[in-house]
This record gives C-alpha cells, sequence and structure tokens, in this order.
C-alpha cells in the first residue's frame, strides 16, 4: 500500500507538471502566432507601400514617355507633312513642263518659272528636339531600378538566412548594418555605457563568455510566484504553500537561481512573456526577509536590475533609477563581467543584439552629474566583493518569465559551462 500511494503521489506530480508545461506551451504556441500574425501584417503592409512606389513611379515613367512622344510627334508630322506637299507640287510642275510642246515657247517659259520658283521655295522649319529622343532613356533608369531593387531584396533574403553577401561572413554584415550613428555613440557615453564597449554588439563579440545555465532555485520564490519546472515563474493571486526556508523571500515577488557567479564572464538570455518584469543580480547573502521599499531588486546595494514597467525599461541600482529610450524586446540578454566590474543588458531580436543599459564605473568629464552613474561610480564595484546570483522581480500580477534557451545560433559561438 505504501509502494502504491508512493506510485500514486508520483503519479499526481508528473500530470501536475505536464499539466503547468502543457500551460506554457499553449502560451508559448499563442506568442509565436501572435508574433508571426503581427510580422506578416507588417510585411504585407511595407510590401503594399513598395508596389505603391513602384506603380506611382511606373505612371511617371510612362507619362513621361506619352508626353515626349506627344510634343515631339506633332512637330514631326507637321514636317513629314509640308515635305510630301512640296514634293507632290515639284512633281506636278515638272509634269507640267515635260507636256509643253516644243513650239509653244512662252507655255514654256510660264511652267519653266512656276518650277523655278516651286524649287527656290524655303524648306521647313528644323526640327526643334534633338536627334536622340529624351524619352528613350526611361528603359536604362527603370532597368538601373530593376537592378538595384533586385540586388536589395537578394542581400536582404541571404541576410535572413545567415548567408554570407559576396564573400563576406554573416558577422561582417550585421556588423555594417549594426554600426551605431555618431549620434548614438554620443547617447551611449551620455548614458554612462564604457565607450570602449560597443553599444551594439553581435553576440560573437562576448569574449571568453560563459553561456550560463540557470535553474530557478524554489527554496527562494516567494508565495506568491508559481514555478513552471526550473525554468519558468509566473507571478499568481493565490498564495502556494511552499514550505519553510531561510532563503525564501517574504515581502517581494522575487525568486533566484540556485547558480552562484563569482569569476570570469556569465552571459543569459530571459523571456519577457507577459507584464512587468525586472530582471538582474543580487548578493548571495542578502538578506530576503527585508521590507518591501528595501528588499525589492536595485532599491538597495546588494543588488541591481533592469526593469520593464509596461511603458520604458528602467535601470535600478541603489535605490536610483535611469530610464532607457528604446522599444520594447521580448527577450532580455545578460552579460556579466567579473574582471571588469559590469553587468551590460541587451534587447535581443533576430540574433542581433541592442545595449539597453552597462553598469559600469565611469569618470564623467568636469563640470557633468548624473545621480545614476555617481551612486554606480561610487558603490557598485563593492557588489562584484560578493558571489552574485541571478534574481527576478515579478512586478505585476500574470508577470511571466522563461529562462532561455539562448537563441540557436548564440549558442555555437558560446562555451556552454
Amino acid at each position: 500500500q505504501a509502494q502504491q500511494a508512493k506510485f500514486l503521489s508520483d503519479a499526481e506530480n508528473e500530470l501536475e507538471e505536464l499539466a503547468v508545461t502543457i500551460a506554457q506551451a499553449k502560451k508559448m504556441v499563442e506568442l509565436i502566432k501572435g508574433a508571426a500574425t503581427k510580422e506578416r501584417e507588417r510585411v504585407e503592409k511595407l510590401f503594399a507601400e513598395a508596389s505603391e512606389v513602384l506603380a506611382t513611379f511606373q505612371k511617371e515613367v510612362v507619362g513621361f514617355i506619352e508626353h515626349g512622344e506627344r510634343s515631339m510627334l506633332g512637330e514631326a508630322e507637321a514636317d513629314l507633312r509640308w515635305k510630301e506637299e512640296r514634293r507632290a507640287k515639284l512633281v506636278q510642275c515638272k509634269q507640267n513642263l515635260e507636256n509643253v510642246p516644243s513650239t509653244d515657247t512662252i507655255y514654256f517659259l510660264q511652267e519653266f518659272q512656276a518650277l523655278k520658283v516651286a524649287m527656290e521655295e524655303n524648306l521647313s522649319p528644323a526640327l526643334s528636339f534633338q536627334n536622340e529622343l529624351n524619352f528613350t532613356k526611361c528603359t536604362q533608369a527603370v532597368g538601373t531600378v530593376k537592378d538595384v531593387l533586385s540586388a536589395a531584396c537578394k542581400k536582404q533574403w541571404d541576410h535572413l538566412q545567415g548567408k554570407g553577401i559576396d564573400g563576406q561572413s554573416s558577422l561582417e554584415i550585421e556588423e555594417g548594418l549594426c554600426s551605431p550613428s555618431p549620434s548614438a555613440r554620443r547617447a551611449g557615453r551620455a548614458g554612462g555605457i564604457s565607450s570602449c564597449f560597443p553599444p551594439h554588439p553581435h553576440i560573437s563579440f562576448l569574449p571568453h563568455t560563459v553561456a550560463f545555465i540557470i535553474d530557478l532555485d524554489s527554496d527562494t520564490a516567494d508565495k506568491f510566484i508559481q514555478l513552471f519546472g526550473t525554468k519558468g515563474a509566473k507571478r499568481v493571486l493565490c498564495p502556494i504553500p511552499y514550505p519553510e526556508s531561510p532563503t525564501r523571500f517574504i515581502n517581494c515577488e522575487q525568486v533566484l537561481g540556485v547558480n552562484l557567479m563569482n569569476r570570469g564572464n556569465y552571459y543569459w538570455e530571459v523571456e519577457l512573456i507577459d507584464g512587468w518584469v525586472s530582471i538582474g543580480v543580487i548578493a548571495e547573502d542578502f538578506d530576503p526577509r527585508q521590507s518591501y521599499n528595501r528588499g525589492r531588486l536595485g532599491r538597495n546595494e546588494k543588488s541591481c536590475c533592469l526593469q520593464w514597467n509596461g511603458q520604458n525599461y528602467v535601470a535600478w541600482f541603489g535605490g536610483f533609477e535611469s530610464v532607457i529610450q528604446q522599444p520594447f524586446f521580448h527577450t532580455i540578454g545578460v552579460f556579466l563581467e567579473y574582471s571588469e566590474k559590469a553587468l551590460t543588458f541587451y534587447g535581443v531580436k533576430d540574433s542581433k543584439m541592442t545595449c539597453l543599459q552597462q553598469l559600469k564605473v565611469s569618470h564623467f568629464a568636469k563640470g557633468q552629474f548624473d545621480s545614476f552613474q555617481n551612486k554606480i561610480n561610487h558603490q557598485f564595484p563593492s557588489l562584484f566583493l560578493c558571489k552574485l546570483k541571478p534574481a527576478f522581480f515579478l512586478e505585476s500580477v500574470d508577470a511571466h518569465v522563461q529562462i532561455g534557451p539562448l537563441k540557436k545560433d548564440c549558442v555555437s559561438v558560446l562555451k556552454r559551462r
């Protein structure tokens, strides 16, 4: 009976876990369908706009040809009529002269004079248009547009497939496509990003990086956080009866990874599935029973994070914040460099990475002041005296995150731990 009860208990646990993973898989299917539908709509709209541009260009070119034809054809036809009429007149005068009897000298002289006058009449005015018809250049112009469009389509299709173009590797292409403008570089420096760190690096620019495999620690999860295996977490309304644990958060809806980081470089990715979420790191010895105001990620000197608040991203450390003007990314990459004492957050899309914020000591020029960067300069390095853990704060009800996995083409360039 004990074995039967254990078997039934294991079966129930298995069924419960399957139900959770099925719900998660359904959510992911819905997300994929929704994202594909939106992308398809945007692509169809862009193709419609491109077709409209081409149709307008076609209308303009055809109109240019028709206008040139009308203006030149009228003048050419008038010139043709004049020449035909003059030829007919000369032919008639010549025939009249030939038909005059040789004995009729007076009539001969009259017809001869008429032919001479006809021959001496002024020619028609010279044509105003050039020998080369201007509208014949349209074929060359349209052919050039077609070649440029064909080359652009091929280049972008190869880029979507990750192929090299004209001997370039995909990395070189993406490096060229993602090169920041001078204004973007200036904005990066103003935001506290190290000038020697590329604002839009590809994942393979991260040297000696460990692709960090994170497992969520159920002993740290707040009672209002439901875990899906070791990779997913969602905030719920009904408390979950977790067992007592000295490492469990009791005032903040937070959960940590079981993994410790204390040297080297680490990189991981998080999917923002729903709601307001903060992603960051926290010191191993942080007291999880701190009050809500002090216990939240980034509101103390023992943690820092990137927050999505439904409108924009905000970086937090020591209770100070820095608002980030960037569009929403479903995937957030986190890159921790222990030797550099730096933490960088990326927006990841289509295997490209956009630097959202880098937390690192950066000395300002004379006369400049930024309270957030000033806090980083004075206290952020001390965070690296501790062993750190990945941390997640699910701020809104139904907030939902999923840990990794890394994008397929990113895995090949990172060393797995």
